[in-house]
């Protein structure tokens, strides 16, 4: 068992940039904190994004603390572009995360330390940032008759790129920002494509400032206060109604369908007798926040969710979750590891391990992004 002062799990926006603040804050790596990631490099969960997701489509990628990303090339995957300022980033702050590695675990450890077990051993830190985001737990909903289905079915999380669709015919099921993505895609390639929604899809026009930001933020925060489930921001800003989109529907490309009742061995089918041939069931249906390593400190609510406020669980104030719920967002992530950081070093100076909580150094005690 290694004793250490704090745990981050997992290395995407919100695991670094919480590693930052804690570097910041007067922490060494390996020393103090310990960055674990279960992915096989840099690039948190862009790294497995579709190729044909150029970094010129990403919506709203916000630069890492300390470290801007300028100059990318639009026309390159994200995938790449993301994954080598990443790599950059953890070598310029010397944040030596540790991969791949599993977390398997989280339990109440002794004298007031947690245990974190992993596939390098187990840790006993003071405090834990949970920042293991979504990718790793695809939603994928059940239907009568998926079994039967003698095509293809794949989510948002395996989706290769329009190239594997040509001369398909394709059901595309979700209402959100990869649904619509992936069908203007396919569209291009495959012999017909059809959109399927549990609701119909709310559009978004006009200029979204930050004045509807921090309302769309406090949506998803109030779920996350009263214990629910978090929801995507995207779920409540609705679709933004760009020129592509609109050529789109003018296509015909984006004319939803309500969900269908049951999967057949040949396509979809709807309790009015209307039926799809389809070759491909393309389930764009989301992810769900993957914080299963934290089920035996049982810090989940009745409604589901784990009751936060800011970072902290509220079952248990070791316990910081960024990238979760509000802080979701690439701009959210960097806030929130700022915060559990502030937290954290309060918690550690409460019990004599830390010189205080303005162990938070400002930014005029860093020369080039590294400690004068």
């Amino acid at each position: 068992m290694r004793e250490l002062d704090v745990v981050v799990i997992g290395a995407g926006q919100a695991g670094l940039s919480a590693a930052y603040h804690l570097r910041r804050a007067g922490l060494e790596p390996d020393r103090d904190f310990v960055v674990l990631d279960d992915a096989p490099r840099p690039g948190g969960a862009w790294q497995f994004r579709w190729p044909s997701l150029t970094y010129g489509k990403v919506h709203g990628m916000h630069s890492l603390p300390g470290m801007e990303l300028t100059g990318a090339d639009d026309s390159r995957p994200s995938s790449e572009v993301i994954g080598e300022y990443f790599d950059a980033y953890e070598r310029r702050f010397g944040l030596r995360v540790h991969r791949p590695v599993e977390v398997s675990a989280v339990r109440e450890g002794k004298a007031g330390r947690l245990l974190v077990e992993t596939s390098e051993g187990t840790y006993t830190p003071r405090a834990l940032i949970s920042a293991t985001g979504t990718w790793d737990r695809p939603f994928w909903p059940r239907y009568p008759g998926q079994d039967t289905f003698r095509g293809r079915q794949l989510h948002t999380a395996n989706y290769p790129g329009p190239e594997e669709f040509a001369g398909r015919r394709v059901v595309v099921v979700g209402g959100g920002a990869s649904g619509t993505q992936h069908l203007m895609e396919i569209a291009g390639a495959a012999a017909a494509t059809y959109w399927v929604t549990r609701r119909p899809p709310v559009f978004r026009e006009g200029p979204f400032g930050e004045v509807q930001g921090r309302a769309a933020v406090a949506m998803v925060e109030e779920r996350v206060r009263r214990g629910l489930p978090p929801q995507s921001v995207v779920s409540v800003t609705g679709l933004p109604l760009n020129e592509a989109v609109r050529r789109a529907r003018e296509d015909g490309v984006l004319d939803r369908l309500p969900m269908f009742e049951r999967i057949t061995p040949d396509g979809v089918a709807w309790a009015g007798g209307r039926t799809v041939d389809a070759d491909v069931i393309l389930w764009a249906t989301g992810f769900r926040a993957a914080v299963d390593h934290l089920a035996p400190l049982k810090l989940r609510e009745p409604g589901g969710g784990i009751r936060v406020e800011d970072t902290r669980a509220v079952r248990d104030a070791r316990v910081h979750l960024v990238g979760y719920g509000p802080s979701a967002s690439t701009i959210g992530a960097n806030r929130a590891g700022r915060a559990a950081v502030r937290s954290i070093m309060r918690l550690l100076n409460s019990t004599g391990d830390a010189g205080g909580a303005d162990n938070v150094v400002s930014d005029d005690d860093w020369v080039d992004g590294v400690p004068a």
